[in-house]
């Protein structure tokens, strides 16, 4: 599903909760489990229907044999779901409004017991009798919500019911979620975390499962390295969340992503449901930060939380006789570090201050960072959850590299700090995500440090491909916007010379330096640029033909061509794209003095003339793909060649060798003197220092660019002056001297 799509699901959302609520007395978290359920439905169908040609031909090739099965039976080993014609969703959607012997929430209901019966792991799950309570006045509410939802694009996959989820809490449950110290994980910084320690196989355990959200996105890294063989996907879940509804939410989001698994409803810290001590090959999660009020009798015996230490109150002060944890973020620290088996890696989400944190909580810290348990940490930028703007870190682990002795061991403890806090893509006011290619660059990170070179290769070569497949389209829009200026100013120039103006017409143009701006009037010669283009387009040709990306050196040195002519051809581009704009610009304004002064009533020919309108629509054009940054509202991909040319350049300049190195401001690969020193502060802030980012501005763009600011502020000031005159006089109009 594209941005554009989601968006436009987000927004059927709004209406349909608003409808809910206008048909209803109910609450928000009462009235969420109905349209949740109904959407759960239209996804199924989706799945279901990808598989149906090939559930239907196994079913054919053996019936009336031996080797006849039932077709649930080959539903369920294939695409995990059955769903059976009265359940499917055009067939509910279809159902007449007024038919009181089949009413269509006792249909949908059967609906939901049929698709039970069927996958076991959903018995009791689906939204039942929830129905009901929406249909008391009527059936024609629930069928507007079929209708609603049916827009649903036919190819959407992946985490969807999770960000619906974190959407209607956003809604909703918004103070509810805060109060709770829970926030709903965003795709991207899910995608960083799968990508970080790569959980392909054996078993995840998801301690605060929330909606699924990361399960899936584990599933779709295993389908995006192509590491699945055959149907069954090769990781098995193990998730535990508190809340019941959130609960049945996850266990539809596996179920409509074909994965195998148990989720649990329990309270983490009282009830340890998988026997989790040692146990998983790979831990996620986004636990609740800041936790309070946790009672230490609950967990003082657990060696899920004591392996390290235990949070202590400084004061030991009782609340109604209890003792309790100051605060739960090392608890769930530890319970990361204790559940992983021998090899076992994990990620979670981590409030910013549990990394320099005091007291017992740095006892707790230290000893972990001292057992080598400790890979990677990295900062994430602000407002990047939807439901809150706290900033956090994300905590990587890996038991393989735990010490049994600290002195013997201490030179291999390596920690990579990565401080992502300005690597985002600005997807409104209030919310940052990760693109996709950002991700991927924050990612090769981590390959280099462990001296995967072929990773960031690969990966540059991807950037450089996807630019130049657009670069094509870049030229031919900027030779089009050109050639548009340069026919419409000499057409222009032409019905000029055969106008003559009255006096007073010719006055007011002459004032405006009219006929003089016309004749010294010039088109930006785009000519360098298209050859410039045309070369590199060449130049990537003859690049690929030679790409091998096992040889790293010279793949590197032959990608570092490309930047270094890409710089220069960028330098140029947008020069000249700054002088196209001020070439149509000028034109537009000798076009607008004409039409106000000169042309006269009637005037056929200047009716013929083409309209600047047509130049600044090609000039959109060529905004769009010229664009830094990527797009919110592109329709299917990406446009902007100028995009992955920057993003590209981004990744060479800091790792020109195509290897790991410390950059300034971005990151670090600590060792244990470095830890040390910063008194084991795992704050990736502490140890990359700062960098002051060029603003790519020459000496005469900057100050063109100040005075420029400079003349908008006057004018905002004496506007500011005038609005200020104009309110002390209607007041003095009103009231007198009162």
């Amino acid at each position: 599903m594209t941005n554009k799509e989601f968006k436009k699901l987000k927004d059927d959302l709004w209406t349909a909760a608003n409808k809910l609520r206008a048909g209803s007395d109910l609450k928000s978290n009462d009235y969420s489990p109905p349209v949740l359920g109904i959407i759960f439905l239209k996804f199924a169908d989706i799945k279901y229907s990808k598989f149906e040609k090939e559930i239907i031909a196994e079913y054919e090739k053996h019936k009336g044999t031996r080797m006849e099965e039932p077709i649930e039976k080959i539903a369920i080993e294939k695409c995990g779901l059955y769903i059976p014609d009265t359940a499917r969703y055009d067939y509910l959607k279809d159902l007449p409004e007024g038919d009181q012997d089949h009413p269509i929430d006792k249909a949908i209901i059967q609906a939901m017991k049929d698709i039970e019966k069927h996958v076991k792991s959903l018995k009791d799950t689906l939204p039942k009798d929830e129905f009901y309570e929406i249909t008391r006045n009527g059936q024609g509410l629930l069928k507007q919500l079929l209708k609603l939802f049916s827009t649903i694009p036919d190819d959407s996959n992946g985490d969807l019911l999770g960000k619906i989820y974190e959407f209607f809490l956003g809604k909703f449950g918004l103070d509810e979620a805060q109060k709770g110290g829970e926030f709903f994980t965003p795709t991207s910084v899910v995608n960083l975390m799968v990508e970080y320690i790569e959980p392909y196989h054996g078993q995840i355990f998801h301690p605060a499962c929330g909606s699924g959200g990361m399960v899936v996105q584990s599933a779709n890294f295993i389908r995006r390295h192509h590491l699945q063989k055959g149907s069954v996907s090769p990781i098995y879940v193990y998730g535990q969340e508190k809340t019941l509804e959130t609960v049945k939410l996850a266990k539809m989001n596996l179920a409509i992503n074909g994965l195998r698994g148990e989720i649990k409803q329990g309270d983490s810290y009282a009830e340890d449901l998988f026997d989790s001590f040692g146990k998983f090959d790979f831990v996620m999660a986004n636990p609740p930060f800041n936790v309070k009020e946790v009672n230490e009798d609950t967990v003082k015996k657990d060696r899920r939380f004591t392996e390290y230490g235990l949070p202590k109150s400084k004061s030991k002060k009782k609340s109604a006789g209890v003792v309790n944890i100051p605060n739960a973020n090392y608890l769930w620290i530890s319970l990361f570090a204790t559940s992983l088996n021998d090899t076992g890696k994990a990620a979670l989400v981590m409030a910013n201050s549990a990394s320099d944190a005091g007291h017992s909580e740095y006892d707790i810290r230290k000893t972990i960072v001292r057992k080598g348990l400790i890979s990677a940490m990295l900062t994430l930028p602000s407002n990047m959850f939807s439901t809150v703007t706290l900033p956090a870190t994300l905590w990587f682990f890996d038991k393989a590299n735990q010490l049994s002795d600290f002195e013997t061991g201490k030179d291999n403890i390596k920690i990579l700090f990565v401080d992502a806090r300005n690597v985002f893509h600005q997807v409104d006011r209030a919310h940052r995500e990760f693109t996709s290619e950002q991700l991927q660059n924050l990612a090769a990170i981590n390959h280099l440090k462990k001296g995967d070179r072929r990773f960031f290769i690969e990966l540059v070569h991807s950037h450089y491909a996807h630019a130049f497949k657009r670069l094509p389209v870049l030229k031919e829009t900027l030779q089009q916007a050109a050639e548009s200026i340069q026919k419409q100013y000499t057409s222009f120039a032409k019905w000029v010379d055969t106008t003559t103006p009255a006096k007073e017409q010719k006055d007011v143009l002459d004032k405006e330096q009219f006929f003089e701006n016309l004749k010294t009037y010039d088109v930006a010669d785009v000519k360098k640029v298209i050859d410039e283009l045309k070369k590199a387009l060449t130049d990537f040709e003859d690049y690929q033909k030679q790409y091998n990306p096992e040889k790293y050196d010279e793949a590197n040195t032959a990608q570092h061509t490309l930047l270094k002519d890409n710089e220069t051809l960028l330098h140029d581009y947008l020069l000249l794209k700054k002088a196209l704009e001020k070439s149509f610009r000028e034109y537009e304004k000798l076009y607008k003095l004409a039409d106000d002064h000169l042309k006269s009533k009637g005037d056929k020919v200047w009716k013929a003339l083409a309209k600047p309108k047509d130049i600044r629509l090609l000039l959109d054009k060529l905004n769009e793909y010229s664009s830094p940054v990527k797009n919110n509202n592109y329709d299917y991909e990406e446009k902007s060649p100028i995009y992955f040319l920057k993003i590209a350049g981004w990744l060479q300049q800091r790792f020109p060798e195509a290897e790991y190195e410390d950059v300034t401001g971005l990151c670090k690969l600590a060792n244990i003197d470095d830890i040390e020193e910063q008194e084991y502060s795992l704050n990736p802030g502490r140890y990359v220092g700062v960098v002051i980012e060029e603003d790519g501005m020459t000496e005469e763009e900057f100050e063109a660019e100040i005075k420029k600011l400079n003349t908008e502020l006057t004018a905002l000031n004496a506007k500011a002056r005038d609005l200020e005159k104009a309110i002390n006089q209607n007041i003095l109009n009103l009231f007198g001297n009162e």
